[in-house]
């Protein structure tokens, strides 16, 4: 079918949130949307093959060293089979999303109940937020609002600080020293990250974290850990989020190797099975004085970097997207416990008897 006439106005006003979606790519069978925070983002619909699409991606590829996915990149919503057959990234900046049932379009308003079709742009700020929406006809205006775009540390027009609360003096530098050396003696192992693979949450070794976990075994030393996150973090949490803590997952030393280049990649702590039920995680650095690099990072309130002071802790939401930077020089340690309560060890516990009825189905 095709475009309705340009004078039709997308439904986005500034402001106005970009619904999250996982999609299919060239260079992948699921990519979720929610990953590419921290840069502007043009989110295209794209027209069927034909004058009106040739002149859009015209018209983008006339000012290509915008999208330098540094500050800006872009994403191409297709349908047709033959585009989809047919596309290739364009690293950096220029890439695809396949929509051949059109579910992301209709949640867009792109596509109407009754089939009408309405290509548009999307310009999105690093939280995505709408900054501006233009119909397809429109590529040039859309073009002069990316050349105008601020840049990253300034797209709020504000300072931004993320929504973290950091608390001193959580664990006593003698302890933090035991937890170390505890690390030291034993060594730590590889550690993964947890995805959804076939209806089931596994951890996998790849290239997206590059960090060593050791779990502590000693009963005495974990219970003095969770007294410390019973009477100097769930207090604060309690005050701060309105949220009352009555269980902790895990107990681990981390180390961020600067040999390895230890880092952790940007990503949110719940968005698995097996890891919904986490609320808030926890990092508490043991030698924040003893290493270059490997602070945190929230990209969607933009560059800014947190480093709480040894034995000090970062408390934040676990769908929140953060990521460790690079260790550049010594070792990175920190104890990373997970919290939550019991409505999510409800989910917890529904979700284990999920993924434990697919293991014994597969």
């Amino acid at each position: 079918m095709s475009p309705s006439p340009v004078s039709w106005s997308p439904s986005f006003a500034p402001g106005d949130p970009a619904p999250w979606f996982t999609a299919a790519t060239p260079a992948t069978q699921l990519f979720h949307f929610s990953t590419v925070v921290g840069r502007y983002t043009v989110l295209g619909f794209l027209p069927p093959p034909g004058p009106a699409r040739e002149a859009a991606l015209a018209a983008v590829q006339s000012r290509r060293g915008l999208f330098d996915d540094d500050k800006v990149f872009a994403f191409f919503v297709i349908r047709d089979a033959d585009s989809i057959a047919q596309a290739q990234n364009q690293p950096p900046g220029l890439r695809w999303f396949f929509d051949p049932d059109g579910a992301i379009s209709r949640l867009y308003g792109v596509l109407d109940a009754d089939g009408a079709e309405h290509p548009f742009w999307l310009l999105l700020d690093p939280s995505h937020r709408t900054l501006g929406a233009y119909p397809i006809g429109e590529t040039d205006a859309l073009m002069a609002a990316v050349v105008a775009l601020p840049a990253l540390a300034d797209y709020a027009g504000a300072e931004l600080v993320a929504p973290v609360l950091v608390l001193p003096r959580v664990i006593e530098p003698e302890v933090c020293r035991r937890l170390i050396d505890l690390y030291d003696a034993h060594g730590g192992a590889p550690s993964g990250v947890m995805r959804d693979i076939g209806g089931r949450t596994v951890g996998v070794l790849d290239d997206f974290k590059k960090r060593r976990d050791m779990t502590i075994e000693d009963a005495d030393l974990r219970q003095g850990l969770l007294q410390r996150i019973s009477r100097r973090i769930a207090p604060e949490i309690a005050k701060v989020f309105q949220f009352k803590v009555t269980r902790v997952e895990r107990y681990i030393v981390a180390c961020y190797d600067a040999a390895e280049g230890g880092y952790f990649r940007p990503h949110r702590d719940n968005e698995t099975l097996g890891t919904m039920h986490r609320k808030f995680a926890v990092s508490i650095n043991l030698n924040a004085e003893e290493h270059e690099g490997g602070d945190l990072r929230f990209p969607e309130f933009g560059p800014r970097t947190y480093r709480p002071p040894t034995g000090g802790a970062v408390i934040f939401s676990c769908s929140l997207q953060h990521e460790a930077t690079p260790v550049t020089r010594g070792r990175r340690y920190a104890f990373l416990p997970f919290l939550y309560d019991e409505a999510g060890q409800a989910v917890r516990t529904a979700n284990f008897a999920h993924l434990e009825r697919l293991a014994q189905e597969a």
